[in-house]
């Protein structure tokens, strides 16, 4: 089975569901708080390896050693359920746009979790070390972003992030 297949319910969920939910939750989740300094280079990483994630699994074929096949579609199927609840949770944020309902009581970040899990996944189920690489330049260079978007969080909900960035860890 072609790779590509993976990819279609993270699209309907990430792109259909939330707009279906909320219409404002897309543009927020397509918002990138302001850069500086590595956070830029970062950003780079993060969208270029975000392409080649997909653009590989178009070429990339899914396992029929039955040990991957379903030991993949394990954290596949975890990836799909938390892409879907990270999304759901997105879509209600409190009146003043804080997340903290659901898993974000849990991680500040559970949709990058989510998106990790997702395509950790697809590197099981197509055995791909090169899908591999890619997906942890993924992961570092999200850091990156997240700690753009944590600044950016403080700077507009105050000390109600700060407390919540007290109580909640960043990742799990």
């Amino acid at each position: 089975m072609n790779a590509f297949l993976t990819v279609i319910p993270f699209l309907l969920i990430r792109f259909g569901l939330l707009s279906i939910l909320d219409k404002e939750a897309v543009k927020r989740a397509a918002f990138f708080a302001p850069l500086v300094g590595r956070e830029k280079v970062a950003y780079w990483f993060y969208q270029i390896s975000t392409l080649l994630i997909f653009v590989s699994l178009c070429f990339l074929k899914t396992t029929t050693d039955p040990y991957w096949l379903y030991a993949g579609l394990a954290i596949y199927g975890l990836g799909v359920l938390l892409c879907l609840v990270t999304v759901i949770n997105f879509a209600q944020p409190l009146e003043n746009g804080i997340n903290l309902k659901g898993l974000y009581r849990i991680s500040r970040n559970p949709m990058y979790l989510a998106y990790f899990i997702y395509f950790l996944g697809c590197v099981v189920l197509t055995q791909s070390l090169l899908l591999l690489v890619i997906l942890l330049v993924f992961q570092i260079s999200s850091h990156w972003i997240i700690l753009s978007e944590e600044r950016w969080c403080v700077k507009q909900f105050g000390d109600e992030y700060i407390d919540y960035m007290k109580r909640v860890r960043r990742y799990i």
